[in-house]
């Protein structure tokens, strides 16, 4: 059986250049076939959601338990990573200027907490994926090269080409020269590469999602910026969607239930965790449900949605100090895309004031000062609750206080009526 190259681009604007070049790039990494999703898949999917149709949250992190299953609570990344996997919708305007829907993950933490495990979980789940290390890859590798073979110019496509249309995980985003970093401002925001190497001029196609993680530069300091905590500039803080900080702050009670886990999971003849484990999503349905929630929703925002997303992006506006660098036009069209993703893995064309603040909370959830949420927490300690729906309930309650826009959904809903 042939396999089909991995890129194949006709270069139209060459210069000089009388013959057509075409590009062959060979991948280490293997491209997955197309998945295949069955109508009894879909049924199952269509009845799950119907079981949890009074509590769908409680549904929810039903699914979201199936990532990185090993790893024990770390609810706020878990949701992070599905809903950078599962995407927004593209936009197109009048003009043609279009406006990416792929979101990008940045984890920031100590060692230990579980960084690596999320990037090779996440590259199991994507359709394509590629792994790199930032030591490893310099900006011809993340991008292209250009090699001679047999006296011909030819191009070599690097891990972001390969990764078009999937995922790109980056380990130990930190260890990258900054001149290597800088390559790939345009491939996660206009998702594209211009390339001008050996008379070869041409621009390839970076449709893909990015998903780094660094260590922080020695001990992070909640009092200073992230941009000096991660040595990481502003320009490219501002394209990742969410960015989450992990710190080990040593608390008892966490490594006592941690400790247990492990320990639980280390002995097989223990049946305590039966249940827990009838639970999860094996990673074969959850890899085709994400595949289904991409190609068949293309979710529309309502107008309590853009009420909600709109008061937030203008009280960041208002409060920014430290964080200049990721309150910028940049964050409204993350919260947009957030918004739409958690509409899709709720199962639905339709985004509610639902998604918009759990957007915003996973927003919150990235900023090192917050705006509304008085006390988010370590993003490391996060656990799942008994009670989703009693939870969420209580931070909108919060939150539309906050953005003081409650009466006007009260006013809305009357017109409704």
């Amino acid at each position: 059986m042939l396999r089909p190259p991995s890129l194949f681009v006709k270069l139209d604007l060459l210069v000089n250049i009388p013959f057509m070049i075409i590009i062959a790039c060979m991948r280490i990494n293997e491209l997955k076939s197309e998945i295949d999703i069955s109508d009894v898949m879909v049924m199952k999917f269509k009845q799950f959601w119907n079981q949890f149709k009074d509590a769908p949250l409680k549904g929810r992190n039903a699914i979201l338990r199936g990532i990185c299953p090993q790893i024990f609570g770390l609810f706020t990344v878990k949701l992070a990573v599905a809903l950078t996997l599962i995407g927004g919708v593209q936009h197109v305007d009048a003009s043609g200027t279009r406006v990416r829907g792929e979101s990008h993950l940045l984890l920031v933490g100590d060692p230990g907490t579980g960084k690596s495990q999320f990037l090779k979980f996440a590259a199991k789940l994507s359709n394509r994926s590629v792994i790199t290390t930032g030591l490893g890859s310099t900006s011809a590798g993340l991008t292209v090269t250009a090699v001679k073979d047999g006296g011909e110019w030819m191009l070599e496509a690097g891990a972001l080409v390969l990764a078009d249309g999937g995922l790109c995980c980056i380990d130990e985003f930190d260890s990258m020269r900054e001149h290597d970093r800088a390559t790939i401002h345009e491939a996660m925001e206009q998702q594209t590469i211009s390339v001008a190497k050996a008379g070869l001029v041409t621009t390839l196609s970076t449709k893909t999602t990015v998903f780094g993680a660094t260590n922080p530069k020695g001990h992070y300091d909640p009092d200073q910026p992230l941009s000096v905590n991660t040595t990481l500039s502003g320009p490219l803080l501002s394209r990742f969607d969410i960015v989450l900080v992990l710190l080990d702050t040593k608390n008892p009670e966490w490594d006592a239930v941690v400790s247990s886990h492990i320990l639980s999971e280390a002995e097989p003849d223990r049946t305590s965790n039966d249940e827990d484990l009838a639970n999860i999503w094996p990673l074969s349905t959850l890899k085709r449900y994400v595949h289904y929630l991409k190609e068949k929703f293309r979710p529309v925002l309502t107008r309590e949605a853009e009420a909600v997303i709109s008061s937030y992006y203008q009280l960041q506006r208002r409060s920014a100090t430290d964080n200049a660098a990721r309150t910028t036009v940049r964050m409204l069209e993350s919260l947009i895309r957030l918004a739409q993703a958690h509409a899709r893995l709720m199962f639905r064309n339709e985004v509610t004031r639902l998604d918009a603040i759990t957007a915003i909370l996973c927003i919150e959830s990235s900023m090192t000062t917050s705006a509304i949420v008085d006390c988010i927490g370590n993003a490391l300690h996060s656990n799942f609750t008994d009670n989703p729906d009693q939870e969420y309930a209580k931070q909108e309650r919060l939150i539309l206080e906050k953005l003081g826009c409650k009466d006007n959904f009260s006013d809305m809903n009357i017109m409704e009526d």
